[in-house]
């Protein structure tokens, strides 16, 4: 119970510096403090607000996606019938995720052109293969005789998932969503390199104009909001 408190209030005061971080006063104040100079310590062109918002919902659409097929997916090739493409579908979706985001923003960039859409087919690519995994893991680490109980009892295969291997299955599968955001939050980054915004849109301003505060700003904002998320899951796995 202490446990849980204490976390619920870490990840409070996380968020709550997420939010406050978003001003630029408040921003600025806090890199000078850390021994910045300079007329331009924050980013002007768009609130850090806007830009973190920009991050978020790119995080969540593609997170989103990963989860589904990754669910999706690992129910399929965990059912005997499709059990023999098991390995072929987590081989394939493990050599896709050793791709650099970069390269897929790149190659995406002709089809889908710039903006959102690229940088969220990289997230999914690149944040796919946790759920997927996890949820292979957890579906196969459910006890036979559990499965046979159930057929015991008359259930058919579709209430044996839902009512049976899925609530077993799930504190793993939870874990595996759990890496996913957490990657995808910090891999949401590049997406500013193809006009998508968010935080990246800071840190990359920094490296153009050889500013230290904008790239500690942008990365600063981003480590707060992937700790705030892995807090979130962690509060969610324990409910």
């Amino acid at each position: 119970m202490r446990g849980r408190l204490a976390r619920t209030i870490r990840t409070g005061v996380i968020l709550m510096l997420l939010v406050l971080l978003t001003r630029e006063d408040i921003l600025e104040g806090v890199l000078r403090l850390l021994g910045f100079q300079g007329e331009i310590l924050v980013y002007e062109r768009e609130s850090m607000g806007v830009l973190l918002l920009q991050h978020v919902v790119m995080v969540l659409v593609s997170s989103a996606v990963a989860a589904a097929f990754g669910l999706g997916v690992g129910i399929l090739v965990t059912r005997p019938r499709f059990s023999y493409l098991l390995e072929g579908v987590q081989s394939v979706v493990a050599g896709i995720q050793t791709i650099p985001p970069v390269a897929v923003i790149t190659f995406a960039v002709p089809a889908l052109g710039f903006g959102f859409a690229p940088a969220v087919a990289a997230l999914f690519l690149y944040g796919m293969l946790p759920p997927l995994n996890n949820t292979i893991a957890g579906m196969r680490a459910v006890d036979p005789s559990v499965k046979e109980a159930a057929r015991g009892m008359g259930m058919e295969p579709g209430g044996i998932l839902r009512e049976v291997e899925l609530p077993l299955a799930w504190p793993v599968i939870l874990a595996g969503l759990r890496t996913s955001v957490v990657i995808n939050v910090g891999t949401a980054t590049l997406g500013a390199v193809v006009g998508a915004g968010g935080l990246g849109v800071v840190i990359i301003a920094g490296l153009v104009r050889d500013n230290p505060a904008l790239i500690l700003s942008g990365a600063l904002l981003s480590a707060l909001l992937a700790f705030a998320a892995d807090g979130i899951f962690s509060l969610w796995e324990e409910a």
